[in-house]
Order: structure tokens, then sequence, then C-alpha cells
């Protein structure tokens, strides 16, 4: 299993009502199998691909009233450190640091924008077996209103170099963690007039399909909604969508790729 060097994306998980169905909905689409629920935390249930974990499921907890959403989490050599930072920087702990049993130490925020996300120091489990493998995570985006606060969090937060599209039209930022060589993490995506007025801020992640139109097929046949694509570009032929629970999510295929990379510039 690997380990996750400070601010890489380590882990994801999402909180459904209807924890059968989700898995039925994902086995479906992304090839998921699942693994016992643990009912020690909650009936917590990690995702495969194989036997490489690659993400979880989770009911509410009891009085809950928050709605389907996937989390990422992000890698901490020192979670109460990060919790420290991201009160210094504007941003609110919404939880922990906890431990939890030998697997590790979370921590659950929010960014001064409303952007919720995690944070994960990993003990016996560092995260993420695979990523950018069919069935995988691959990558994130944070979609918010307020990028200049968004931009100035994360960076100071997790210590990223951001880079932007050099195109006056875009608004979008890349985050690269110290010492990375230049290997991009997570994006940033300012939220327009196209986002509906009730969309909160959120962080999309990025599942690997072999196929996204077919993916988009088998999701909306068991009631997902497709909020934008299928769509062919350089990174690869994506869509973003909404399963039946309400959690948005986008699905990719890096294989098919169409025009050409855009240029970027230190920000």
């Amino acid at each position: 299993m690997a380990t996750y060097p400070e601010g890489v994306p380590c882990w994801a998980d999402a909180m459904f009502t209807d924890l059968e169905g989700a898995k039925a909905f994902y086995g479906d689409v992304l090839g998921w199998t699942f693994g016992e629920s643990s009912t020690e935390f909650g009936n917590y249930t990690q995702a495969y691909v194989g036997d490489q974990a690659v993400a979880a499921v989770v009911p509410p907890m009891p009085g809950s009233e928050e709605s389907s959403a996937w989390c990422l989490y992000f890698a901490s050599d020192d979670a109460a450190a990060t919790a420290a930072r991201i009160r210094d920087n504007g941003g609110e702990v919404l939880m922990g640091p906890m431990q939890v049993s030998d697997f590790g130490t979370m921590v659950l925020a929010r960014d001064p924008a409303g952007v919720a996300f995690g944070v994960w120091q990993g003990d016996r489990h560092q995260g993420f077996d695979k990523v950018g493998e069919v069935g995988a995570y691959c990558w994130a985006e944070v979609y918010t209103r307020q990028p200049e606060q968004t931009d100035a969090f994360f960076t100071a937060v997790f210590g990223y170099r951001a880079q932007r599209v050099d195109d006056d039209q875009m608004d979008f930022k890349i985050f690269t963690p110290a010492g990375q060589d230049g290997e991009a993490v997570l994006g940033r995506a300012a939220m327009g007039e196209d986002f509906p007025a009730e969309a909160p801020a959120h962080i999309k992640i990025y599942f690997t399909v072999a196929d996204c139109d077919a993916a988009v097929t088998r999701a909306t046949a068991r009631g997902a909604k497709v909020h934008f694509g299928p769509l062919a570009t350089p990174f690869g032929r994506f869509a973003s969508l909404g399963d039946p629970q309400g959690a948005a999510f986008a699905v990719i295929d890096p294989s098919n790729t169409e025009g050409e990379m855009p240029k970027m510039k230190d920000a």
C-alpha cells in the first residue's frame, strides 16, 4: 500500500441513506465489489477493484440530515498540525483530529468558501491501493464561488505551488505539492452563472473508466443525471454526473483524448 506525500489526495468515501442502492449503482457503473461492513465503525464499507481498495461508502449517522456527497481526503504527516493551519487560514474544522483505531487519524473540515474535505494521517490504512486505473480515483477539482479565498487557503494549508491556465477567458488553476516534480494533484474551477444558485461549493472526484459513454449509459439506466458531457478533452473523454442519491462525481476515459494540452503559467 502506497504512502502518500503531504497534500496528495489519498482516499475518498461517501455517505448514502440507501447503502445497498449505492453499492449496486457503483458496482455496475465502476465495477466495484464491496467488503464486509464494519459495524464497529458505523457500517463503513470499503469498495474494491479486484483486491485493491479504491473508496468506501457508509450510511449516515443517526440523526444526520446531510445529503449524499463524496468526500476527498488529503494526506497529512501530522493531522493536528494540518488542523491548526486550517483554522489559522480561515477554515473550519468540523471533526477531529480523531484517531480511528490503528487505521489512522482523520479530520473533516471546510475552507472559507464552504468547500468540504477531509485530512488523513495514515497508519495501517494509508489510502487508495491504486489510482489512475479503471474503476479507481484519478483526479479531483475544487469548485468554488470565491476562488481567491480558496486558492489562498489550499496553498497555505498544504504548501501547494499554483499555476493557472494561460487564458484570460478561463479561471482554472492546478495545485502541485512541494517536491512533486510538477505533477499536479488538484484542480480549481470558479463557479459562474452556469451553476445553479443552490449548488454548493464542492470537490468533484473523477473515477477512471474504460469507456466514458458506456459508463454514462450504465449510470443513467440506474437513475443518474448527466450534469455535463460526455466531452472529449486533451485529458480524456469525461462526463459529470449525479448519482441516484444526489452525490456528484465524474467519470473519465484518459485514453480517449482530443486537442492540445492548455498552456500553464505560475499564478
